[in-house]
Order: C-alpha cells, then sequence, then structure tokens
C-alpha cells in the first residue's frame, strides 16, 4: 500500500484525483498505475484498471487469479467490475468512496454473488494516509476555483 500511496502521490502532482494502483503477485509488485483521466482523455483510465492491464501484459495472462490488487481507494464500480473479471484473489483498499465505491459504500460489486469468481477483500489499510491525500487535493480544486473567481471579479471590476 505504501508503493501505492506514492503512485496517488504522482497522480495528485499531474492534477489527477490522488488514486494509486499495485498487483502483488508471489510477494513482489508486478504492475502499478495511477489515475490518468485528465492526461490519457480516457474515462477508464483509473489506476486499478491500468495496474491490471500492467499486470496481464506481465504474466501473458488476462486471469490474475494468484495476485492481489492494493489501491489507496474504494473501487469504483468500474473497476470492480474489472476486478472480477480478471479474477484477482484478492483486493485492499485504504479508503472508502461513499460517492462512487464499488465495493459497498455506494453499490457493491464485489461482495454482489458474482458466480464465476469470488474476490477476497480487506478495507481500511492505510486509510488515514489516503483520505488525507484525497481531502488535500480536492480542498486545492476548490482554493483554486475560488481564487480564480476573485480574479475575475476583480478584473470585471476593473474593466467598469
Amino acid at each position: 500500500m505504501k508503493r501505492a500511496l506514492e503512485l496517488a502521490q504522482i497522480a495528485f502532482d499531474k492534477g489527477e484525483v490522488p488514486v494509486g494502483a499495485v498487483v502483488v503477485y508471489d510477494d513482489q509488485i508486478i504492475a502499478q498505475g495511477y489515475n490518468q483521466t485528465e492526461f490519457l482523455l480516457d474515462p477508464t483510465a483509473h489506476a486499478e484498471v491500468l495496474a491490471i492491464r500492467n499486470a496481464c501484459d506481465y504474466l501473458g495472462n488476462w486471469r490474475l487469479s494468484e495476485c492481489t490488487l492494493y489501491t489507496t481507494l474504494e473501487p469504483c464500480a468500474m473497476c470492480a467490475g474489472a476486478i472480477l473479471q480478471a479474477r484477482l484473489k484478492k483486493v485492499v483498499w485504504a479508503a472508502p468512496d461513499i460517492r462512487c465505491g464499488g465495493g459497498g459504500s455506494w453499490i457493491n460489486v464485489l461482495e454482489g454473488g458474482f458466480e464465476i469468481h469470488q474476490v477476497e477483500v480487506e478495507k481500511g489499510l492505510m486509510a488515514d494516509e489516503a483520505s488525507k491525500l484525497m481531502k488535500n487535493f480536492f480542498k486545492e480544486r476548490r482554493d483554486a476555483r475560488r481564487n480564480d473567481r476573485a480574479a475575475k471579479g476583480q478584473t470585471a471590476e476593473a474593466g467598469a
């Protein structure tokens, strides 16, 4: 999870929602990803999906049945579906996502009775660190919008 948090910080620094993910196989990180939806202009470029793609490439197999995914945020419904489709053995996430979480906070895709595969779920590992990063990211975004609006207001007043 520490590496996933480092990746989330990279996403933060690049203006992406700060989510990082790693895939572990045989006690080694074999793949990683961080959110890149803005950079790639791709709504599927979530950290979990990118890490899963990289793991599949690394192993030469779309089935990741002996792998664990660590992610800094509860996977959304799309990512939870990808986790099931990839047949991951386990998923571990740090912070819950009450707005879009696909692991039970909003909807429960991971424990929804998928007949082909069941994934083990662990919640809350390093949740405080991940939540703090997420809160700081959105606080900075709100502050930047306020500053932009204030600057535009001053410009409009100067032109009047």
